[in-house]
């Protein structure tokens, strides 16, 4: 993992090309996902991935030194955080919220109908799937295969945000404030589709009540997640000094983060802001706790 020096040029032409690419793409999968067909758009979102890294060539920076040797043996600490980390806050997130909200406890399948349409459900009954096993089927996945599943599309994020940009940033401005910039910009790369289709807390995450403030209370409520996720990704990759391990993290949490939703009743309005995912104030407060702690403890070398 090479020591960034800052290259202000470099950084401007990354965010233009990555915020101009990705705000196209989100456009036009928010169209495909609202009158052509869901899956179709969520495949376009999922290819949205990969330009960060190709920002980062635009840019003109290199992709050398980032790490891409896994150097497992001298990171089995760093690895299982970022493979089983993502399960456990969700789990306990999701714990919280319902304690909070015990009425919006749900096994009748609402999300997936939602989601996916009626016809999952009646596929699930012709396997003979109920819905407390298919979110068990799930989980289980979510955290054994599936965060290596989703590593190389989430290496494609990591690339431009842990290994190109939060560097720059550090350097030009510290690591506890590059690590809340870099977290405000990554959380608003996906703006559009908060806005358009309801990414994470609206519509599209199966809550089309809709909630107060739509669609800028969602917008930066995000940004505060990703401020915490931020956080603890670029301290596994400073700590382990491989791109992948992040990457493992990253596809962790894509991994889970349906799960609490698939138990959760749909459009609970503005309580989807609380939660059950870790996406939400309330379910994300293990978390930003998490964040918090390594934000808290870390010093700068040179302070």
């Amino acid at each position: 993992m090479r020591k960034a020096e800052f290259n202000k040029t470099q950084v401007i032409r990354y965010l233009i090309w990555t915020f101009a690419l990705a705000y196209g793409i989100q456009i036009g999968a928010a169209y495909l996902y609202g009158h052509v067909n869901k899956m179709i758009g969520q495949l376009v979102i999922a290819v949205m991935m990969f330009v960060p890294t190709l920002g980062v060539l635009l840019a003109g920076a290199k992709l050398k030194g980032l790490g891409w040797k896994p150097q497992i043996r001298k990171n089995v600490g760093p690895i299982l955080f970022a493979w089983f980390a993502p399960i456990v806050l969700s789990v306990a997130g999701a714990a919280l919220y319902f304690l909070v909200f015990p009425g919006h406890f749900d096994l009748s399948g609402a999300y997936l109908t939602a989601s996916a349409g009626p016809e999952v459900l009646e596929q699930m009954e012709a396997q003979g799937l109920t819905i407390p096993v298919y979110v068990l089927i799930t989980a289980v996945c979510s955290f054994t295969y599936a965060p290596l599943i989703n590593t190389p599309l989430a290496l494609g994020e990591e690339i431009g945000w842990r290994g190109f940009l939060y560097p720059q940033l550090k350097a030009r401005f510290g690591t506890r404030r590059g690590w809340l910039l870099g977290g405000v910009i990554w959380g608003a790369w996906h703006w559009p589709l908060i806005w358009l289709i309801g990414y994470e807390y609206g519509a599209a995450a199966g809550n089309a009540a809709g909630y107060g403030g739509f669609p800028v209370s969602g917008m930066l409520l995000f940004c505060v997640i990703t401020v915490g996720w931020g956080i603890l990704h670029d301290w596994l990759y400073e700590k382990s000094g491989s791109i992948w391990v992040p990457a493992l993290f990253h596809g962790a949490i894509n991994a889970e983060t349906t799960i609490p939703i698939m138990l959760c009743l749909t459009d609970t309005g503005s309580a989807r802001l609380l939660g059950p995912a870790s996406v939400g104030i309330l379910a994300g407060l293990p978390l930003l706790i998490a964040a918090a702690i390594v934000f808290i403890r870390h010093k700068d070398p040179e302070k």
